[in-house]
């Protein structure tokens, strides 16, 4: 599925390492960038939802079981900016070593914009059949390591649909591409151990919590 966002330009400086210094004809040159990328790169994504006990036969590691621990279902996505990410990376640093790297940040920003637009389709999603979600959990995070890219592409369809795949070492081709892991659990009726609005790291964005419930029974 295709999946409208745009370059975040303070996302994209945070990348490049921008701490309030003086940015002088950078800003100019940076929104270059951001326009280029979104003009020519089509963020593309795809998600797999299945039950917990299967997505962990596939994601070994004590961090992502606590990660999922109580949740009912998982959801295995993938994002990508696709091959052309590949191309226009090459031309910018072929131009100038500088537009190599803003193009970078700003393709950087883009795929993790697009990851945070399929987050929250999955999370509507989840909310409409009464469930409620995790962050996502990455491969890389914590325990979970990058040798299981390979079976998580396959088992979540990325490699066939949108053309990722690992290299030897594990690393992501097309680059800009995210793979990750959300816990799906009940939204009512069921408390998640040491569930609290208060240290929730997706509160502000709840369904329930708009409601005025949450997952643990209580009211917001």
């Amino acid at each position: 599925m295709e999946l409208k966002t745009r370059v975040d330009r303070e996302e994209a400086l945070a990348f490049l390492g921008h701490r309030g210094q003086e940015l002088g004809d950078l800003r100019e040159r940076l929104e270059r960038a951001a326009c280029l990328c979104e003009k020519e790169l089509v963020p593309r994504g795809v998600y797999r939802e299945m039950d917990a006990s299967e997505a962990l036969a596939l994601l070994p590691g004590r961090d992502i079981a606590r990660h999922v621990g109580g949740c009912t279902r998982v959801v295995l996505l993938a994002v990508t900016l696709g091959t052309q990410s590949e191309m226009l990376l090459r031309r910018e640093r072929a131009l100038s070593a500088t537009d190599g790297l803003l193009a970078d940040a700003c393709a950087s920003s883009l795929v993790e914009q697009a990851a945070n637009v399929l987050n929250g389709h999955i999370v509507e999603e989840a909310a409409a059949r009464g469930l409620a979600a995790t962050t996502r959990f990455s491969p890389g995070y914590g325990d979970l390591p990058l040798s299981c890219q390979p079976a998580f592409l396959v088992a979540s369809g990325a490699d066939r649909a949108l053309g990722i795949c690992a290299t030897a070492a594990h690393l992501l081709v097309p680059a800009k591409s995210i793979t990750a892991v959300i816990g799906l659990y009940p939204g009512r009726g069921f408390v998640r151990e040491g569930a609290r609005c208060s240290t929730c790291p997706v509160a502000d964005t709840c369904a329930l919590r708009a409601q005025g419930r949450t997952c643990y029974g209580n009211p917001a």
